[in-house]
């Protein structure tokens, strides 16, 4: 984000950063980023575009807005699939398998997004996957008998 804005603010939940050692120093390091510790976005504030960032702090429950023209959210790598109780094929990290038509291991059952078994989680990925996944679905349902 920094080779595209002045400023980033990172706001974490605890006091230190869990990433590769060589991701939290450079991110240390880098002059653009400024750490929130301890926090937590709790909303966002706008009302045509993203005017400011509500923030609380989990241990003193501060709470302060932080001017920002945008903000991008990454809440963690592991997929809430927990509810589906092994109704479909999961990989061993829980993201659900599917053939290049989004199709799951049960017929009729079509994923897209970022629950799905794939090396890029985007927007842009995830649009694409729902696109296929809705014309997939279309042919399936075309085809019942």
């Amino acid at each position: 984000m920094t080779k595209f804005a002045k400023k980033v603010y990172l706001v974490h939940r605890r006091n230190e950063l869990r990433a590769a050692k060589i991701l939290q120093e450079r991110a240390l390091k880098n002059e653009k980023i400024e750490f929130v510790w301890d926090s937590a976005v709790t909303g966002v504030e706008g009302f045509f575009g993203v005017e400011g960032v509500k923030v609380k702090n989990l241990k003193t429950s501060e709470e302060k807005t932080i001017k920002a023209n945008g903000c991008f959210i990454w809440v963690g790598i592991l997929p809430n699939t927990s509810f589906l109780n092994d109704s479909v094929k999961t990989d061993e990290f829980g993201f659900i398998l599917a053939d290049a038509r989004m199709q799951t291991s049960v017929p009729g059952v079509f994923v897209a997004g970022d629950v799905r078994d794939t090396p890029l989680r985007q927007i842009a990925t995830a649009v694409g996957d729902a696109a296929v996944a809705a014309i997939s679905a279309e042919h399936y349902i075309e085809n019942l008998s």
